[in-house]
C-alpha cells in the first residue's frame, strides 16, 4: 500500500500475527486460571500459588502486552478498514474458544436471567435468594444485590437460559450476544467514520482491535457490547437519513434499547438529537427530533414491559452498583485520599460518599454545559461531526465522574469518539491501552490490592490536569483577538 499514512506489508503482517500470538496467550491463561466456575483464587498470590500459577501469570502479561502493542502500533490505521476487520476478527478466534476473562459478570447474567426465567423479579430479590443454581460462581458482592441492568438485556439473558439448558449452554449464548453486539458496532463504525469525515480504516481500527473489546465485551460476554452496538447503529439510522420521522423513530427505538440494556446510554440522546438535525436549522426542528426519538424510546420501554413483565425497578439496582469501592473512580479515589488525610489528623470524614455525590452533581452541570456547547457549534456545521464528538465526551464525562470504574466502561466512549476525533486520539486510545492490565484471567481486579498507591496517584493526576487545564484557559484569555 502506497500514499499518505500507508502501513508497510510487512509491519501489517507482524502486527497482525503478535496480537494473534497475545490472543492465543490469553486463552492459554484462561484455561489454565480464568474466571471459571469453581476458581476459588481470590487475590494475585492465590493465583500464583496454584496449580499452574507462574503460567497463568506469565501468559495473561505476556498476551496482553502484546495484543496492547499491537493495537497501540497501529493507532493511526489500519492498512485498510477490510484489514481492521479481519484483523480484529482473527484476533477474537482464540478468545471466543477460551473461558470467560476478566471478570466474573457473566454468571450474574445468568443467574438474573435464571430468576426472571423462574417467574420472580430479578430487581426485588438477589440471585442468591432466587436459589439460582450457579450462585457459587458469581462474585460475592453481587449475590444479595438486585440486577441493576435493564429489562430488555434481562430478556436476553432469560432467553439464554431457556435456550442454553445448563451453565454452559446459557454462557455460549451470552456471549453469542456480545459477539453480535460487536458484529453491530462493526457495521456502523465505518459509515459513521465516513459521515464525520474521519478515515474509516482508523475508527475501524480503533474500535473492534482494542484489546478491551476481544478480552472483556467478548470473551467476558460483557453486556457492554450490546450497549455499544445498538448505540452505534442508532447513531448510524440519524446519519443516514437525518430528519425524517421514520429514521428517528427506528433511533429512537434503538437508542431506547441500548438504555434498557444499560442506564448509561441515556447520556446520547440530547447529542442524538443534534445529530438529527445538525446544520443552521430552527430550535422547532430539534424539538420535533426530539420528540421522535423520545417517541421510539418510549416504545422500546413500552414493549419490553409488556413482554418482561418487569417494571422499572432496575433504576434502583443502580445504587448498588457503588458497593465496590476502587480508586480507579476518581471521585472515589479522591474520597480515599481525604480519609487518609483525616486519618492522619485522627478523624475519618468517611468522604467517599461525599466525594462520589460533588462528582455527580459536576457531572449534571458538565453534560448540560457539554450539550449546550455542542448544540451552538453544531448549528455551523453540515455534517455530524460536532455532534457525534459531544456524545463521546458526554460518554467520557460520565465513566470519569461515575462512583465506580472497571476496564470495560472505557468502550463507551472509546467507539464514539473513534468515529467522530480527527486528531488527538491518543488522550483516550492511552487510557484505553493502560486499564487493559486492571485485571487478572479470573476476574480479580488488581486495584482492590493496590488502594493507597493507587488512590494517591490518582488523584495526583487529577490536580496535575487540573492545573494545567488553568493554564490552558488563561493563555487563551489573554491571547489577543
Amino acid at each position: 500500500m502506497t500514499g499518505p499514512g500507508a502501513v508497510p506489508a510487512v509491519r501489517a503482517r507482524s502486527v497482525r500475527y503478535a496480537g494473534l500470538l497475545g490472543a492465543g496467550l490469553l486463552a492459554v491463561a484462561g484455561w489454565q486460571g480464568g474466571a471459571l466456575p469453581d476458581a476459588t483464587g481470590t487475590t494475585p498470590v492465590d493465583i500464583w500459588r496454584g496449580p499452574y500459577g507462574p503460567l497463568v501469570i506469565g501468559c495473561w502479561l505476556l498476551g496482553t502486552s502484546l495484543l496492547v502493542g499491537a493495537w497501540w502500533a497501529l493507532r493511526h490505521g489500519a492498512p485498510s478498514t477490510r484489514w481492521a476487520h479481519r484483523t480484529a476478527g482473527l484476533w477474537l478466534l482464540p478468545l471466543l474458544a477460551a473461558p470467560p476473562l476478566g471478570s466474573r459478570d457473566v454468571y450474574s447474567y445468568a443467574c438474573q436471567g435464571w430468576t426472571w426465567a423462574q417467574g420472580a423479579d430479578p430487581y426485588r430479590v438477589g440471585v442468591a435468594a432466587a436459589g439460582c443454581p450457579w450462585t457459587d460462581a458469581v462474585s460475592p458482592i453481587w449475590r444479595d444485590t438486585p440486577a441493576p441492568y435493564g429489562p430488555f438485556f434481562v430478556l436476553l439473558a432469560g432467553a439464554a437460559v431457556l435456550l442454553g439448558g445448563g451453565l454452559v449452554g446459557t454462557l455460549v449464548l451470552l456471549r453469542v450476544l456480545a459477539v453480535a453486539g460487536v458484529l453491530l458496532a462493526a457495521l456502523s463504525v465505518p459509515g459513521l467514520a465516513r459521515a464525520a469525515g474521519v478515515p474509516a480504516r482508523r475508527a475501524a481500527w480503533l474500535t473492534l482491535a482494542c484489546p478491551l473489546v476481544g478480552v472483556h465485551l467478548v470473551a467476558g460476554a460483557h453486556n457492554d457490547a450490546l450497549l455499544l452496538g445498538l448505540l452505534l447503529l442508532g447513531l448510524l439510522v440519524l446519519v443516514r437519513s437525518p430528519g425524517t420521522p421514520r429514521a428517528l423513530l427506528l433511533a429512537g427505538v434503538l437508542l431506547g434499547l441500548a438504555v434498557l440494556v444499560k442506564a448509561v446510554a441515556v447520556v446520547v440522546l440530547p447529542f442524538a438529537a443534534l445529530v438529527a438535525v445538525r446544520g443552521a436549522r430552527p430550535v422547532g426542528a430539534l424539538l420535533r427530533a426530539a420528540g421522535w426519538l423520545a417517541g421510539g424510546v418510549l416504545v422500546a420501554s413500552l414493549v419490553t414491559t409488556l413482554v418482561t413483565g418487569l417494571g422499572p425497578g432496575w433504576v434502583g439496582g443502580l445504587t448498588h452498583s457503588g458497593d465496590s469501592a476502587q480508586w480507579t473512580s476518581p471521585p472515589t479515589a479522591v474520597g480515599f485520599v481525604v480519609d487518609y488525610a483525616g486519618g492522619l489528623v485522627g478523624r475519618r470524614p468517611d468522604a467517599v460518599p461525599v466525594a462520589r455525590l460533588v462528582a455527580l452533581v459536576l457531572l449534571a452541570v458538565l453534560l448540560v454545559a457539554l450539550w449546550w456547547r455542542t448544540w451552538r457549534a453544531s448549528r455551523g456545521s453540515a455534517g455530524p461531526r460536532v455532534a457525534l464528538t459531544g456524545a463521546g465526551l458526554a460518554l467520557a464525562a460520565t465513566v470519569l465522574l461515575a462512583p465506580v470504574f472497571h476496564p470495560w466502561y472505557a468502550t463507551w466512549p472509546l467507539g464514539v469518539l473513534a468515529v467522530a476525533t480527527v486528531a488527538g486520539t491518543v488522550r483516550f486510545v492511552l487510557p484505553c491501552a493502560v486499564v487493559c492490565f486492571l485485571t487478572l484471567p479470573d476476574g480479580t481486579n488488581l486495584a482492590r490490592f493496590t488502594k493507597a498507591p493507587g488512590a494517591l496517584a490518582m488523584t495526583l493526576l487529577l490536580v496535575l490536569l487540573a492545573v494545567r487545564a488553568a493554564r490552558l484557559a488563561l493563555a487563551r484569555r489573554a491571547a489577543p483577538g
